[in-house]
């Protein structure tokens, strides 16, 4: 659930020398140095960018990782052909997008999705398709709670049952207000988790919801303070969660709650626009691994960018979550029967079979199955805004809540 300015963040805020990256060649798929040259192997993507905000980047990282593919050998020879449509964030827009790159066109996957939009409007087609998605941003319920759509990225739910938990596990938290955006699929689905977390500790939970046609950010925030909580769930996309922050600062109550988020305020302009008053107080989890921690897959992410995308490509989570959901489709393409990889449902078939990819980008394995939801990434960091950028108070934790019992079951049966 993340809206806000398309960023380009400079190697050095990444914890990258210029000279490292200069010997870093990106690594992907075949790695052979061989341009494929084969038949092309159709692959999908979807993306919002218009009000409220842009989520290409993960569409555009995926599309650097399939370029580095095709420069390596493609799968066993036969390059990628990746079409990306954009919703425009309108209902009409993603349906459109969906039949033409669903229907209409021999897609074997779609691969990378971030929006809001497209997820609610497409989920039964895809479904009756017989397509698999492997998306990258999602943030409603279909994305999780449907049987073809699976996502690297966490979505709102279990961000924010990682930021409550942390609440209640550091910050002594009794009472946490969740203020969500007034629409049933997000807002209210995740909302609605934290207060099933919170009574599953004895503790209390209350949603307080804000209108996302007409948003009144100070009416939202009065009646969060209402309730008597002691702690205050931002949950929000980030232009609405800084001015949320701002009517708190005018009304100097910062000291009287604990302040956390879900991941849409881990982005590296945050520290600088919420300024000195807050730096040290609000808490946000991230649900894929921070920029700072630069395992060796996130620094190929950023060499593939550099080699193969754009300057203004942005480095964040959501080209993070683009990235691994390419670099997991390929991994499962080219280990298939390679007759078999220009058709729909064996593509399909082994993107289910996919169990134990490992990343450091992430906490846990990435799996599929064959289950009716899927989301395999629930584990995350927290982080502390500080001067110049987050601090990292919790390394990787596992989210506790009654809503990843089926989760936990399918992984139990997956050996996982």
């Amino acid at each position: 659930m993340r809206l806000g300015l398309k960023l380009a963040i400079p190697a050095a805020l990444l914890g990258l020398s210029l000279a490292g990256q200069a010997l870093a060649d990106p690594v992907c798929g075949m790695n052979n140095g061989q341009a494929a040259t084969g038949e092309p192997i159709i692959v999908g993507g979807i993306y919002g960018d218009a009000a409220p905000g842009d989520w290409s980047s993960s569409t555009d990282s995926a599309a650097a990782y399939f370029d580095c593919v095709n420069a390596n050998g493609g799968i066993n020879g036969r390059p990628i052909d990746y079409r990306v449509e954009n919703d425009q964030w309108n209902p009409e827009a993603a349906a459109q997008a969906a039949a033409l790159l669903v229907n209409d066109t021999p897609t074997v996957a779609m691969v990378g999705n971030g929006s809001f939009i497209e997820m609610a409007v497409n989920a039964n087609t895809y479904e009756e398709a017989g397509i698999m998605v492997m998306a990258s941003a999602c943030a409603i319920s279909e994305c999780f709670e449907t049987p073809n759509i699976v996502s690297t990225n966490q979505g709102p739910l279990p961000s924010n049952l990682g930021a409550a938990q942390y609440a209640v596990e550091e910050l002594g938290a009794q009472h946490i207000a969740c203020i969500g955006l007034n629409i049933p699929n997000n807002g209210i689905w995740s909302c609605g988790a934290v207060n099933d977390f919170m009574a599953s500790r004895g503790l209390q939970g209350t949603t307080v919801l804000l209108n996302p046609g007409a948003p009144d950010v100070n009416s939202a925030l009065l009646e969060a303070m209402a309730t008597g909580a002691d702690t205050i769930l931002i949950n929000q996309p980030a232009g609405l969660a800084l001015a949320i922050l701002s009517a708190a600062q005018e009304q100097d109550v910062r000291d009287l709650y604990n302040w956390i988020a879900p991941t849409p305020l881990y982005d590296l302009s945050v520290p600088a626009a919420v300024g000195e008053y807050w730096w040290g107080h609000i808490y946000v989890n991230a649900e894929l691994a921070p920029l700072s921690v630069n395992g060796p897959d996130a620094q190929n992410w950023i060499a593939v960018l550099d080699a193969y995308g754009s300057p203004d490509d942005p480095r964040d989570t959501f080209g993070q979550g683009g990235y691994l959901s390419a670099r997991f489709f390929v991994d499962a393409m080219l280990a298939m029967d390679p007759a078999q990889v220009g058709d729909r449902a064996a593509v399909a078939d082994a993107i289910r079979g996919i169990s134990g990819y490992t990343s450091d980008l992430m906490c846990g394995p990435f799996y599929v199955g064959d289950a009716d939801f899927h989301m395999p990434n629930h584990a995350g960091y927290m982080v502390k805004i500080v001067e110049g950028g987050f601090e990292i108070v919790r390394d990787c934790y596992e989210y506790d809540s009654p809503y990843f019992e089926p989760h936990r079951a399918l992984e139990a049966a997956m050996g996982l």
